[in-house]
């Protein structure tokens, strides 16, 4: 626990991580619990090379999927909501609870001609955390979990990527879990906010690129 906190605030932050682990333990879809711990852990190692309320940081990436719009009809208030009736039972600070809220509601990918830029460095720190836990090993195994839930084809040469120009059309695309790669994952590498986040995503970019590379070559048969 960081030393710099009160007593209270470490029970905040216990409070909180027992709240998500029983909200969101054994979900199948890889927005599960140890997603959220993923990301929080990765949004404190960036905190360290950032000047910034980790405080604000901590609660924003342990709240950050408490009740995803993808699975609340792409409704984006109910995440902030649920956050801050937690929050305001635990007698949290209006200004941290705003704070927090707002990361919630701006943090998603909404499509690739959407723009979703956080206002803080304490959002841009959670979203470049929550961005890092979708790309590399765990964002293609992520993905594909996410693309079996949802009933998704793996793959279908005659469906085509798209850059969605709104989230509506982001939130009810229909495409194969390939595609993904385009419409989302590959892009996210270009969007990281802070200077370590971007640094980690060049590696966690190839490692995609040639998981594609091979995947194309296994389907198309060359041995």
């Amino acid at each position: 626990m960081n030393s710099t906190y009160t007593e209270i605030q470490e029970k905040v932050i216990d409070k909180t991580l027992a709240f998500v682990k029983e909200t969101l333990y054994g979900e199948g879809s890889g927005h599960d619990y140890w997603h959220v711990y993923r990301v929080w852990n990765n949004a404190k190692a960036l905190a360290k090379s950032e000047t910034c309320n980790s405080y604000i940081v901590e609660l924003g990436a342990l709240l950050h999927d408490i009740a995803d719009h993808k699975f609340h009809g792409g409704d984006l208030t109910v995440g902030p909501r649920v956050a801050r009736e937690f929050l305001e039972k635990l007698t949290v600070e209006e200004e941290v609870i705003s704070a927090v809220c707002e990361i919630i509601a701006t943090i998603s990918f909404k499509g690739a001609k959407v723009e979703s830029k956080m206002s803080t460095i304490e959002g841009m720190i959670v979203q470049d955390a929550d961005r890092l836990d979708a790309i590399g090993a765990i964002g293609i195994a992520r993905t594909f979990a996410y693309g079996g839930h949802k009933g998704h084809e793996m793959y279908n040469p005659d469906i085509k990527p798209q850059l969605h120009e709104s989230f509506e059309a982001y939130a009810n695309s229909k495409g194969t879990t390939i595609n993904h790669f385009y419409e989302k994952l590959l892009l996210l590498k270009d969007l990281m906010n802070t200077e370590t986040a971007k640094k980690v995503a060049e590696k966690r970019h190839s490692y995609m690129e040639e998981f594609l590379d091979q995947f194309y070559n296994e389907w198309n048969g060359v041995i």
